[in-house]
């Protein structure tokens, strides 16, 4: 007869007990592995440049090919790094930990007031996101976006997130970097690119799929025009491009 009441616990098995000490090894490797993989890759990435990206890998599986050759940052055009900052993000240079607060109060704000947010990623954001993440707007994604973020914006010099950036950012189906985008739109290497080329290449990269830099729509030209004309307004903020 058990010594232990009705509705009483009896104690767990050594064989229960076992398992659960098991699940929780597995549990604190799966969580240390979630946090120091990401880690080591970004310690990696920032002295060798990376062989591809997941974005690059789903294009495939889509039909798309890969044209692709990392070029480094003494050979690219001043004019692209000045033409995506002026596109993109144009605090780059004077973010702390690759945030746009005062950008992140606004949408946060719209948000509250029910108005849909437009956005404030930014180019280390975006660094970190084609570098190591799927693209889409899901939860989960941006979540991971802004736990990697701070990682790369600290282990990472400014120039080596532009330099990351430019290499591995999609210009149009299956070109990726500007080498590949200056070849394929412009015929020539990314150390020839002109400001209007530039300005052209910085403009597509909100929908690359669909917008052409070699083919420019009305849109896209006037994209470039208002790009290329804010290069010039914010010279004082590209300290860190040079």
């Amino acid at each position: 007869m058990s010594r232990y009441g009705p509705g009483a616990e009896t104690p767990a098995s050594p064989q229960l007990a076992g398992r659960r000490r098991r699940w929780l090894r597995h549990l604190v490797r799966g969580l240390l592995l979630a946090v120091l993989a990401p880690l080591a890759l970004i310690g990696a990435f920032r002295f060798v440049p990376p062989p591809a990206t997941p974005l690059m890998a789903i294009r495939l599986v889509q039909g798309y090919g890969i044209e692709h050759q990392w070029t480094p940052y003494e050979g690219i055009a001043p004019a692209l790094a000045r033409a995506v900052i002026a596109s993109e993000d144009n605090l780059f240079c004077e973010q702390a930990l690759g945030f746009d607060f005062a950008a992140l109060g606004r949408q946060i704000r719209a948000w509250r007031d029910g108005q849909r947010p437009r956005g404030a990623s930014t180019i280390t954001m975006q660094t970190a996101k084609n570098l190591l993440l799927w693209p889409g707007r899901d939860p989960v994604r941006k979540a991971l976006e802004a736990w990697l973020t701070p990682q790369v914006a600290l282990l990472w010099s400014k120039r080596r997130v532009l330099e990351v950036y430019l290499n591995i950012v999609e210009f149009g189906p299956g070109i990726y970097g500007v080498e590949a985008a200056a070849r394929a739109h412009f015929g020539k290497r990314s150390s020839q690119i002109t400001t209007r080329e530039a300005a052209l290449l910085a403009a597509v990269l909100p929908l690359p799929l669909h917008w052409s830099a070699a083919s420019p729509s009305a849109h896209v030209r006037q994209r470039a025009a208002i790009i290329e004309h804010r290069m010039d307004q914010i010279q004082p903020l590209l300290g860190c491009a040079r």
